[in-house]
């Protein structure tokens, strides 16, 4: 089979496409036809190298933690699933490797793909919903008629956070560029600050819960909009800045250090803090499919690249200009 795989850390030029053995299928496990993935910000900072000091990778690896595609196997213990099924995943990174035709993913990990949805539309969801759902359901327990702020609302994890949120009975505000307001509007924000003309602080106070996916001073920018005993999840460690500036090990104690920090901010400030790590849950992309086939939840995508332009579509997403996700058409 086909594949995208580095043999070595650094720029998407490391992304090779090569013919590799099929996964080997375990008793728990669904072999998936991959008809579409997409790129997600971690896995160009897995790329790099800026998680290694986390994130410990045996080279070479096929990367990739977003799929949409068709059951062509099932191992012996696999009752939930059938060959045929339309499903939806985003693995475990221990066992990410959604850049080719063909991945095995735990079945745990694994849910029927929207009926309403194509296999592009699909593949561009599953790590960023399970995150969104991670941190306002899970972590923030986020209520109806509670005041949520998203930050970087035009943004993959933003995009959906915007529209879970209004499911879940919400009042939205989030931060964006000019050209964007409109556009997270149209997904349901209720008040938008353009970060280009206005301080967050100015705008925003007396919130219940915060999702905060930047990481760096907007952490503490983000604090100072939460009412005393709110709530907040963050996405972003610091860890691949951390890394650049001091190395894979020493990064990984300066951002420990900073956690530490956070913890006495939130005594502090009377606030409650979460750093959030994505669960592979096939429980909860169930739920999220649910939501999706409703019409609450859509995917928004910026660009497809088939898979031999794999590499131009991490160039992309490194920008940090697209709106939504970049999705690689696989089969």
């Amino acid at each position: 089979m086909k594949a995208a795989r580095i043999h070595e850390y650094g720029d998407a030029d490391v992304l090779r496409i090569e013919e590799v053995p099929e996964p080997t299928v375990r008793a728990n496990d669904v072999l998936v036809r991959v008809h579409a993935s997409s790129v997600n910000p971690v896995d160009y900072k897995i790329r790099s190298g800026s998680q290694r000091g986390a994130v410990r990778l045996k080279l070479p690896r096929i990367l990739g933690m977003d799929v949409s595609g068709v059951v062509e196997r099932v191992g012996p213990k696999v009752t939930d699933f059938v060959v045929g099924d339309e499903v939806w995943s985003s693995p475990s990174h221990k066992r990410e490797g959604t850049y080719a035709e063909y991945v095995a993913i735990d079945a745990a990990q694994v849910a029927l793909k929207p009926a309403s949805m194509s296999h592009n539309e699909a593949a561009s969801l599953p790590l960023v919903a399970l995150t969104a759902w991670d941190c306002l359901v899970s972590a923030a327990k986020l209520k109806a008629g509670e005041k949520v702020f998203i930050s970087a609302g035009a943004g993959g994890v933003g995009t959906v956070a915007i529209q879970l949120a209004k499911k879940l009975g919400a009042e939205v505000a989030t931060t964006c560029s000019t050209r964007n307001v409109d556009f997270v509007k149209e997904l349901g924000a209720d008040v938008v600050v353009d970060y280009t003309t206005t301080e967050l602080e100015d705008a925003l106070s007396g919130y219940d819960v915060a999702l905060e996916s930047l990481g760096g001073e907007m952490h503490a920018r983000t604090l100072s909009v939460l009412r005393r005993g709110g709530r907040l999840a963050s996405i972003n460690s610091g860890l691949p800045g951390a890394t650049k500036k001091y190395g894979p090990n020493l990064g990984v104690a300066v951002v420990g250090c900073r956690v530490l920090g956070r913890k006495f901010s939130r005594v502090t400030r009377g606030v409650k803090t979460s750093m959030v790590v994505r669960k592979a849950s096939g429980k909860n992309l169930a739920a999220l499919a649910s939501m999706v086939d409703e019409g609450a939840i859509r995917a928004i995508i910026a660009d497809v690249f088939p898979l031999d332009r794999i590499a131009d579509a991490h160039r992309a997403i490194e920008t940090g200009r697209t709106r939504g996700k970049n999705v690689i058409s696989i089969a």
